[in-house]
């Protein structure tokens, strides 16, 4: 069984669960999140696309309800050992789910559930409230685990380490493809087959990368190009390792650079430094974007955003971003041992110009670290 954590972790996590629904009066626990399956169990797999639940109950006892093939996988890859099984077009799931839950005399309890999970459809969450309308009361309970989450334990650094590395690793692999007349679909292989060949896992979303126009998007979009003598290129990837994504994001510049740039990128290496001293315990994710938009404002320029960056940790497809973000008016006191993706994005759409220096930070006891190696500054090739 290919358990990532001692049963020792997983059951200190379980009981800090337990302890939080009981200070809630929560009878137990409806899990749709794969990320909180994942760190209260082990449980690895991308079956959240269909009906799936982990239900904890006050005892600490587990019970998961999945389709036939996920049995096998959480028997592999978990320490549940309570399963049960739905079978497409004969079972009804969330009638099933409410038998598990009158054989822990759920019967007008509250429970909690993670509603705000992709594992949760629309259509489920709405069945799923109406079917137990009369039979208990259901409680949003989303933050619970992403609390938890959010604090990492050594063992989980150790893994964000490791995903660092491989990320430091892959753009180094990239980076030596990246000239005039190289394809993007090459430079992209490049990386993603590095971190897949050191044991890494693929990302929660895709990486970004774009030249030219493109490369102040942002965003991953389909279909490739060839790079120009003169152009400009974004990349933005994560190293992943049992699931803990490290991000990274570069600028890099074929040709002379505009003096614009120059500046835009001066200000932004500024904004990075300020949010890095901002970004200590006691502090709040407000106050690290309030120090990126301070800079950038004093200097006469417009922040890229209304976020600088995001927690980062086990997440799982569609997206690798986890909660929370670094915004502005944000309220969430930051710990040591919480891990962040850090940017400070500056743009000049007229000009077609774009400065974004990111990369993982860990706070520590007294600050933050960075865990990406290499250099954030502007690239020239």
């Amino acid at each position: 069984m290919p358990l990532h954590f001692s049963q020792e972790e997983f059951q200190q996590r379980q009981a800090a669960t337990l302890e939080t629904m009981q200070a809630r009066g929560q009878e137990g626990l409806l899990m749709f999140r794969q990320e909180s399956m994942y760190y209260l169990t082990g449980y690895d797999s991308f079956a959240y696309i269909v009906f799936q639940c982990l239900y904890l109950h006050a005892d600490g006892s587990l019970t998961l309800l999945v389709r036939p093939p996920d049995k096998h996988v959480a028997l592999y890859t978990s320490t549940i050992t309570d399963i049960r099984i739905w079978r497409d077009g004969i079972d009804d799931p969330i009638n099933m789910l409410q038998d598990i839950l009158d054989e822990f005399n759920c019967r007008g309890k509250r429970l909690g559930v993670e509603y705000d999970a992709f594992g949760l459809r629309g259509h489920d969450a709405l069945k799923l409230t109406a079917s137990l309308e009369d039979f208990c009361t259901l409680e949003d309970a989303s933050d619970i685990i992403n609390l938890q989450r959010a604090i990492k334990s050594e063992a989980e650094i150790d893994y964000v380490k490791q995903a660092a590395l491989l990320a430091d690793h892959a753009f180094a692999k990239g980076l030596a493809l990246i000239e005039p007349g190289a394809f993007e679909g090459e430079i992209l292989a490049a990386m993603q087959a590095e971190i897949l060949k050191k044991d890494g896992d693929y990302p929660g979303n895709e990486f970004v990368i774009g030249s030219g126009p493109a490369a102040l998007l942002g965003r991953y979009t389909s279909g490739r190009r060839y790079l120009d003598k003169e152009d400009q290129m974004t990349i933005e990837l994560a190293g992943v390792y049992r699931h803990y994504h490290a991000c990274i994001e570069r600028n890099i510049r074929l040709g002379p650079v505009p003096d614009k740039l120059t500046n835009m990128y001066e200000v932004a290496m500024d904004a990075m430094h300020a949010a890095m001293e901002a970004m200590r315990p006691g502090n709040t994710n407000g106050d690290v974007y309030d120090a990126y938009a301070h800079i950038c404002i004093q200097a006469g320029l417009e922040p890229g955003h209304s976020a600088c960056g995001y927690a980062l940790g086990t997440t799982f497809a569609p997206s690798w971003i986890d909660w929370p973000f670094l915004r502005t008016g944000g309220d969430f006191i930051l710990c040591p041992n919480m891990v962040f993706f850090l940017q400070t994005i500056l743009f000049d759409v007229d000009a077609g110009l774009i400065a974004c220096p990111g990369h993982t930070v860990r706070v520590t006891e007294r600050t933050c670290e960075s865990l990406s190696g290499d250099s954030l500054d502007l690239i020239v090739k």
